[in-house]
C-alpha cells in the first residue's frame, strides 16, 4: 500500500510540475479497473453481483484514490462493474455513466473527456483493451479471471499517452 502511494504521488507530483513548466499544457488522466471479485456460484448467471470481498475491494478503490477528484466515472450495464464504481462516483458526488464495451469511439471519448480525470470500469478483457484504445497501441493483454487487482493509470497529455499498471489490494 506504501509503494502505491509513493507511487501516485510522484505521478502527481510529475504531473504539477510538468503543468507549471507548460501552462498550455492539458492533461487527461484515466484509471481504468477491472470490476472487483463476483460471485461465481451460479455458472448460468451472465449479470451475478459482487461477493463481500468485492464490495470491499469497491470500498478500499475509494480509499486509494480518496487524493484524487474525479470528473467522471464510466461502467458496463453490469451489476458487478456498476456496483464496483458506484462507491466511487457517490464519493465525488457524480452520477455512473454507463458505456458499451463493443461500440467505443476512442477519439470521440477522448476529445469528451479531455482534461478530464476519469474512472472507467470494465472486465478482464475490456478492461485492457479499452487501455490499449486510449494509448494507441497493444500495450496490454487480456487478465486472467483470477486477477482483480490491477489499475491501470493511462495520462495523456498535448497528444502523448503514456501508461503504467498499479496492483492494490
Amino acid at each position: 500500500m506504501q509503494k502505491l502511494l509513493l507511487t501516485l504521488i510522484v505521478v502527481f507530483s510529475l504531473n504539477a510540475i510538468n503543468a507549471q513548466e507548460n501552462s498550455t499544457d492539458e492533461t487527461t488522466t484515466y484509471y481504468l479497473v477491472r470490476h472487483a471479485e463476483k460471485d461465481l456460484s451460479d455458472k448460468t448467471n451472465r449479470d451475478p453481483a459482487l461477493t463481500e470481498i468485492g464490495h470491499a475491494r469497491a470500498k478500499n478503490l475509494v480509499k486509494v484514490l480518496q487524493e484524487v477528484k474525479f470528473d467522471a466515472v464510466y461502467s458496463t450495464d453490469y451489476k458487478r462493474t456498476r456496483d464496483t464504481a458506484k462507491p466511487l462516483a457517490e464519493a465525488n458526488n457524480l452520477d455512473l455513466q454507463l458505456y458499451n464495451p463493443r461500440n467505443i469511439d476512442y477519439q470521440g471519448f477522448q476529445e469528451k473527456t479531455k482534461g478530464q480525470t476519469v474512472l472507467i470500469v470494465g472486465h478482464s478483457n475490456t478492461t485492457p483493451y479499452f487501455s490499449n484504445g486510449l494509448l494507441g497501441k497493444e500495450a496490454y493483454e487480456n487478465l486472467d479471471e483470477s486477477i482483480y487487482n490491477n489499475l491501470y493509470i493511462v495520462t495523456v497529455t498535448n497528444g502523448v499517452a503514456t501508461s503504467m499498471v498499479l496492483k492494490i489490494d
